[in-house]
C-alpha cells in the first residue's frame, strides 16, 4: 500500500478521525497546527487531557491534505511495529523502516503514547531525521514510552498543550450545528459539569437529550435542562469509580460530601481515614480551609441522582440549611458589586440550586443576574433574572434586571408591553422599564 494513503488502524479511528460534526472553537490553535504541517519539515507535537479534542483538531487541520496516518492502541503495544502494519512489510528492522517511511511527507501519529517500542522508536528517529513533517498527539498524564516523552522534552519538536475549552467556546460547541441551543445555566452547568472532556460533553449531551426533561426558554430560541443528571450507561461508565467503591464507609462518605458539600473536617461527622483514602484516590479535595469536597464536578449531581427516593430525602440539605449559605453567598456578590469587583466569585449553592430546579429567592436571582450584567454576560444575566421569575413572577428587580440585560444586549423587543420596557430601559428610564415590563408577561421582557 503506497505510505500517502489515509489508512485508519482501529474503529476508534474510523469514528472519531472522519466525525461529521462542524468544528468549533480553538481557531488560534487550529492555526497553529497548520502553520506548523506547511512549515516544510519538523512538525509538532499536539498533547492534552483525555477527551480534550486533540483529535479532532488535528482532523480539521489536516482536512484535504495528502497524508499517512498510524495509532496506537493498548491491544498492540507489545507487538513491534504495530501501528505502521499497513505501511511496513513483515518483519522489518528500524533502520529499513526509517528509510521506507523517509520518503512520506506529512504523517500523522494518533495516541502516541500507546505506541509499542518499536514503534515509537520509529517515531522518534524520523524526527531526529527531519525529512518527515510529524504531528504527533498524545494524552496528557498517561504513561508514554520514552521515545515519544523525548519528542518535546529533547527539543526534537515543538509542543502544544491544549487547555480546556473555555466556557464561551463550550457554550458555541453546544450550539453548532442546531437549529435551537442551550441557555446559558444550561451551558454553564454541561461546562462545569464535563471540565473540558468534550468526549463527556458529548455524552452527557446525549444523555440529557434523551432523558430531559428539556423546556423551552419563554421569549426565546433557548431550551434549559433543570434536575438531576441522567445516569445513562454513558455517565455510569465515567463514574465507575465512585459509584461501585467496594467499601460501604466509602460510598457513605462520598454521598455524604454530595449533598452538603463543602463540609468542614469535624472527626464527629467525618472519619479522616476514610477521607485521606478517597484524597489518595483523587475523589476527595480539601481547600486551604480545611473544608473537604469531591474533585470532580459531575460525581456530586451523579451520586445524588443514583441515590434512592428515601436516601436522598434524609441526605438532602434542609432549607434551614442551605438558607444561611445561600445568604452568605447573597452578601458575597452585594458586596462585590457594591465594590465593583467583578472577578469570578464560588457560589456553589445557588448554582446546585437552580441546577436542580428548586425554588430559588428572588433577590438572590436578581444579584446573580446584576453581577453578570456587570461582567458583561448579558444572556447570563437574563438567565439569572427569568430563573427568579419562573418561582416569583412579577418580582420588580428580577423584572428591572431582565429588561436591562435585554436593552443592553441590543436584542430585538418583542411586542407588546415587552417593546415598551425594552424602549425605555435602553432610554435609561428604569423606573418606567419596570413599570412597562410588570404591565405584561414578565417573559416578554
Amino acid at each position: 500500500m503506497p505510505a500517502h494513503v489515509p489508512v485508519t488502524t482501529s474503529q476508534r479511528d474510523a469514528t472519531t478521525l472522519l466525525t461529521p460534526r462542524p468544528f468549533t472553537g480553538r481557531a488560534d490553535e487550529l492555526d497553529l497546527v497548520r502553520r506548523s504541517v506547511a512549515a516544510g519539515r519538523g512538525g509538532l507535537v499536539v498533547t492534552g487531557p483525555a477527551g480534550s479534542g486533540k483529535t479532532r483538531l488535528v482532523t480539521e487541520a489536516l482536512r484535504g491534505l495528502d497524508c499517512a496516518r498510524a495509532a496506537g492502541t493498548p491491544e498492540s503495544r507489545d507487538i513491534p511495529f504495530a501501528a505502521f502494519a499497513h505501511l511496513l512489510p513483515e518483519g522489518v528492522t528500524l533502520h529499513r523502516a526509517v528509510h521506507l517511511l523517509s520518503g512520506v511527507r506529512l504523517l500523522l501519529v494518533d495516541d502516541a503514547h500507546l505506541l509499542d517500542g518499536a514503534s515509537a522508536a520509529l517515531v522518534h528517529q524520523l524526527a531526529v531525521h527531519g525529512r518527515t513533517r510529524l504531528l504527533v498527539v498524545a494524552t496528557d498524564g498517561a504513561p508514554a514510552p520514552g521515545a515519544v516523552s523525548r519528542l518535546w522534552s529533547g527539543e526534537l519538536l515543538p509542543r502544544l498543550t491544549l487547555e480546556p475549552l473555555p466556557r464561551e467556546e463550550t457554550a458555541e460547541l453546544l450550539g453548532a450545528g442546531a437549529a435551537t441551543g442551550p441557555d446559558p445555566l444550561t451551558a454553564d452547568r454541561l461546562h462545569r459539569l464535563c471540565r473540558g472532556d468534550l468526549r463527556l460533553l458529548r455524552e452527557l449531551l446525549a444523555a440529557v437529550r434523551e432523558r430531559g426533561p428539556l423546556t423551552p426558554v419563554p421569549g426565546t430560541d433557548r431550551w434549559a435542562w433543570r434536575g438531576p443528571v441522567p445516569v445513562t450507561a454513558a455517565v455510569r461508565e465515567h463514574t465507575a469509580h465512585v459509584l461501585d467503591r467496594a467499601r460501604p464507609e466509602e460510598r457513605e462518605t462520598l454521598e455524604r460530601l454530595a449533598f452538603a458539600e463543602p463540609l468542614a473536617l469535624d472527626p464527629d461527622t467525618l472519619d479522616v481515614r476514610i477521607l485521606e483514602r478517597l484524597e489518595a484516590d483523587g475523589l476527595v479535595t480539601v481547600d486551604d480551609r480545611g473544608a473537604a469536597r469531591l474533585t470532580h464536578p459531575l460525581h456530586g449531581p451523579v451520586l445524588r441522582a443514583a441515590a434512592g427516593r428515601l436516601r436522598a430525602r434524609r441526605m438532602a440539605p434542609t432549607p434551614d440549611r442551605c438558607g444561611p449559605a445561600l445568604e452568605a453567598e447573597r452578601a458575597a456578590l452585594a458586596q462585590r458589586i457594591d465594590q465593583a469587583d467583578v472577578r469570578e466569585l464560588e457560589t456553589p449553592v445557588g448554582e446546585w440550586l437552580a441546577d436542580e430546579g428548586a425554588p430559588l429567592p428572588a433577590g438572590y436571582a436578581a444579584l446573580r443576574a446584576r453581577f453578570a450584567r456587570l461582567r458583561g454576560r448579558l444572556s447570563e444575566a437574563a438567565a439569572w433574572a427569568r430563573e427568579g421569575l419562573r418561582t416569583n413572577p412579577g418580582e420588580p428587580a428580577c423584572l428591572s434586571e431582565l429588561v436591562l440585560a435585554t436593552a443592553q444586549s441590543g436584542d430585538a423587543p418583542p411586542d407588546g408591553h415587552g417593546a415598551s420596557a425594552w424602549v425605555a430601559a435602553a432610554r435609561g428610564d428604569l423606573d418606567e422599564a419596570v413599570r412597562a415590563a410588570g404591565s405584561g408577561d414578565p417573559y416578554d421582557a
